[in-house]
């Protein structure tokens, strides 16, 4: 037997809470096969089985805190535990739930047989059903393994890997078969169902188009409880909004020169790094670079102490489906535009697939949130304590502008334009603190000087 622990998921997380068991009592589990979801404060994560066997005993149900090493289940030799805890149920619930079915089966029989068209096939299934009757009675112990898959096995479960590759490539999960155990959906099923998504498009395209249906979410009319993650954001929000007094101040951004350098550098900055090139480490990098020299932004209030942080450790907001949370790109100000646009793919892969450690999301000093990922103009963020800032880059978007040559005249232009949204504290921060800071952000942006900050 060996035991599954609660491993230490970051130095300040002390307990967790099991939201869901992805393997039941009874089911057979490999080696760093996820075995449970557990939540914390800071993240939620899978717990791997440490061995290969059979899940014996699980003893922290879903929904229940437990302490960082705590015994969360027992997991037996597949070889030989499997045998004393699946001869006992099989001799009750196996033998008496077969026997019940072939009665009430002959009974259709009989109003069937006057129509000969039904009275064939309905004769094929009755002939199985006592077939299996024998076996199970006799060699009890494969009867269980054989049933426990379909009756555990929760095929609704989609992983975040699974989900994000489906919301990538345009794929309905609703419409996909799963070929996974008890039949979950896997990344190979979504692949398969991507590859024949081009083909149904073209042949809809010559289609007459059909009137518009609202999309309907499965949320609607259900009630669900609360995750811990949501939990506590809301604890965390409210805390914010009561115990601070916040404002928002907006400037507009002329980022066309950016948009022209992206275009003429993206195909070598994938070649390099293996990912794009897009706003977010610019506008990252200049909020970095602003603050040191505008310290007030980078700061947090304990009672009657002002702590200016010796570093720029910048908290990026990335929406998942558990939640928003705020990997941190720490140094962010010593960093290239290279290494930002890194670490800002590989941490919010890692967030969205519950691989990122509780530490990679804490120690922020300044949060930067892209609300224009999904098309806003701008908003209000809430600061988070005990930071005392936030930065909203809003949807980059072209529009006529007023362009001025070198000589001084004035024409218009098509110019791609940004609002960046400040959010702060203004028991520290007055509002000409955050123009001034806002202002550098906006020209180091519009001067678009970073050919020698591209890392290429």
């Amino acid at each position: 037997m060996s035991e599954v622990l609660l491993p230490a998921l970051g130095e300040s997380v002390t307990e967790g809470t099991v939201t869901r068991w992805l393997k039941q009592v009874g089911d057979t589990v490999a080696v760093d096969e996820p075995l449970v979801e557990v939540s914390t404060d800071k993240v939620d994560t899978e717990i791997p089985s440490p061995v290969a066997g059979v899940l014996q005993q699980i003893l922290v149900n879903e929904d229940e805190t437990a302490v960082v090493g705590a015994v969360l289940a027992i997991v037996g030799d597949g070889a030989v535990a499997p045998a004393a805890p699946v001869a006992a149920p099989v001799a009750a619930p196996v033998e008496v739930p077969v026997a019940a079915p072939v009665a009430p089966v002959a009974a259709p029989v009989a109003p069937v047989a006057p129509a000969p068209t039904f009275a064939a096939p309905v004769a094929a299934p009755v002939a199985p059903v006592p077939t299996f009757a024998a076996p199970v009675a006799a060699p009890a112990a494969p009867a269980a393994p054989a049933t426990t898959p379909a009756a555990t096995s929760d095929a609704n479960y989609v992983t975040p890997l699974v989900r994000k590759l489906a919301n990538e490539s345009g794929v309905d999960l609703t419409s996909v078969a799963g070929t996974g155990v008890g039949g979950r959906i896997r990344k190979e099923d979504v692949l398969s169902a991507g590859a024949s998504a081009p083909a149904a498009a073209i042949s809809q395209a010559s289609a007459p188009s059909a009137a518009f249906v609202a999309e309907v979410s499965p949320l609607r009319g259900t009630t669900e409880p609360m995750s811990r993650l949501r939990k506590v954001l809301a604890e965390r929000a409210v805390a914010s909004m009561v115990s601070t007094a916040q404002l928002t101040t907006v400037v507009e951004v002329d980022v066309t020169k950016i948009a022209q350098l992206r275009a003429k550098v993206q195909p070598s900055f994938v070649a390099k790094n293996g990912v794009k090139l897009n706003f977010m480490p610019f506008f990252a990098l200049a909020a970095a670079e602003a603050l040191k020299a505008h310290p007030k932004l980078n700061a947090s209030i304990e009672g009657d102490n002002v702590i200016y942080h010796g570093t720029e450790n910048i908290s990026f907001a990335v929406d998942t489906e558990r939640g928003l949370l705020t990997p941190v790109i720490r140094d962010a100000s010593t960093l290239n535009i290279s290494q930002i646009a890194q670490t800002i793919a590989d941490k919010a892969e890692r967030v969205r697939s519950n691989k990122l450690t509780p530490d990679e999301l804490q120690g922020g000093t300044f949060t930067l949130t892209n609300t224009g990922s999904r098309g806003a103009l701008f908003d209000t963020p809430v600061v988070f304590l005990p930071q005392v800032a936030i930065l909203g880059t809003g949807v980059v978007s072209k529009r006529p502008g007023v362009v001025v040559d070198a000589d001084g005249n004035e024409s218009i232009g098509i110019r791609s334009m940004v609002y960046l949204a400040l959010s702060y504290d203004h028991r520290l921060v007055d509002g000409a603190d955050a123009s001034r800071f806002l202002v550098a952000i906006k020209q180091r942006l519009e001067q678009a000087n970073f050919e020698a900050n591209l890392g290429l």
